[in-house]
């Protein structure tokens, strides 16, 4: 089983290179956050030529996520529950027996604003989420990209962004807090290339010059992190025109 996770940054702008990917990469789960769409323009035909189907929870604009699935996608809910937001970031759903979450965890803007309250906070509702989630679905996987660059291995220049957003003490708390509850880097689950990245910045070159951070990621559950086989972060997309700022991550399950 593939299961992959991609930040889109723009569902209306990436959809042919989606749509290509999906052709050529031929993964059963997909999870994209900032589809930036309202539910009623999200492409459903589109999708369901491309063989897959879809639940999606967006708003104009910002954020957006959704699940695509070759296979029927049961028990959706989206949101947290106990957590009042506006913000469409959380979306879960069943697919042959794993819960599949995909979540889009806010970004914080800077340690000294009220975005990274909100967002220490966002974390401590995913926490007790999937706390929850986790007791019901043994099989359990959460995609998404987290905002997190876990250790200085996932940071180019980790003297650069020492106590920033994203890398903060905090937050990389918050990000042990959630392994703690019985989840796994599926990406640490093997030797990697040095120099690993997920996102980078379009200013400054920073994708030709490699200066990126690891921030997507797919957490599995016990269970599941036993059946993974490989992750991997595919970066050839982020080589086209007009591409998102982020590649997707693919990981792999023995079934």
């Amino acid at each position: 089983m593939k299961i992959a996770t991609w930040n889109v940054n723009s569902l209306k702008v990436r959809l042919p290179q989606l749509l290509d990917w999906l052709a050529v990469r031929q993964p059963d789960v997909v999870c994209l956050q900032e589809t930036k769409l309202e539910d009623g323009k999200f492409p459903c035909t589109e999708i369901a030529a491309a063989g897959y189907q879809v639940v999606y929870a967006g708003q104009k604009t910002y954020n957006g996520v959704a699940i695509l699935s070759r296979q029927p996608l049961l028990d959706v809910a989206a949101g947290m529950a106990g957590f009042d937001d506006l913000q469409q970031r959380v979306l879960a759903a069943t697919v042959d027996g794993i819960r599949v979450i995909c979540v889009y965890v806010p970004n914080g803007q800077s340690v000294d604003s009220d975005k990274y309250l909100y967002k220490l906070a966002w974390l401590q509702a995913l926490t007790k989420l999937l706390g929850d989630e986790l007791a019901r679905y043994p099989k359990l996987v959460v995609l998404g990209d987290y905002n997190i660059a876990p250790d200085d291995r996932d940071v180019h220049d980790p003297a650069a962004w020492a106590g920033s957003v994203l890398v903060s003490e905090a937050e990389r708390a918050a990000w042990r807090g959630l392994l703690a509850l019985g989840l796994q880097d599926s990406f640490r689950l093997f030797e990697q290339p040095e120099q690993t990245f997920s996102w980078w910045d379009y200013r400054m070159a920073a994708f030709r010059r490699n200066r990126g951070l690891r921030i997507d990621h797919i957490l599995l559950s016990d269970a599941l992190a036993s059946t993974c086989t490989a992750c991997v972060v595919d970066k050839d997309i982020r080589r086209l025109e007009r591409p998102s700022d982020h590649a997707p991550v693919v990981a792999e399950l023995a079934r």
